[in-house]
């Protein structure tokens, strides 16, 4: 009988510690509206950068920090990418770095990963593109929010 017990009460303990491993759910996050033909319908560019900074983190939840981005960032990456009229995306690049190559290559892959993009209303559009900067904010444990998503960074 009390073998039974004991048994029981290691696996009552073993997945108690298991549950504190767990990963707070990530919160859905909001999906750009668009048009039948799949054009963004934000009506700046502000909220189109929005629309495409929440695919990015749509697309990529796994490397996404939820919540408040620590007080001290590991890295803040500045990427500029360029959109065409189709929502392709043309190129990427690193605009501002702390040299921090790892994260530099999460954020173009983040990039990469997300495309094809909403299209752009033409108003946005300079010689067939627009383009973009957004910030990766980089937490010590490598993942990431968007600035012009996230929330606001912790006090020290």
């Amino acid at each position: 009988m009390n073998a039974r017990i004991n048994s029981g009460l290691y696996c009552a303990a073993a997945l108690l510690l298991a549950a504190c491993n767990l990963k707070p759910a990530v919160p859905p996050v909001p999906v750009p509206a668009t048009t039948p033909d799949a054009t963004s319908t934000a009506t700046t560019l502000d909220d189109y950068k929005r629309g495409l900074a929440q695919r990015i983190v749509a697309v990529n939840s796994t490397e996404v920090y939820v919540g408040r981005p620590q007080a001290l960032l590991r890295a803040v990456i500045v990427v500029k990418y360029y959109v065409n009229a189709d929502g392709q995306l043309l190129r990427a690049e690193i605009l501002r770095t702390n040299k921090d190559r790892k994260a530099e290559a999460s954020a173009l892959a983040a990039v990469r990963r997300a495309a094809p993009f909403p299209k752009p209303d033409s108003k946005f559009l300079r010689r067939g593109e627009v383009e973009i900067a957004e910030s990766w904010l980089f937490n010590d444990d490598g993942r990431y929010q968007l600035r012009s998503i996230a929330e606001q960074q912790m006090d020290q």
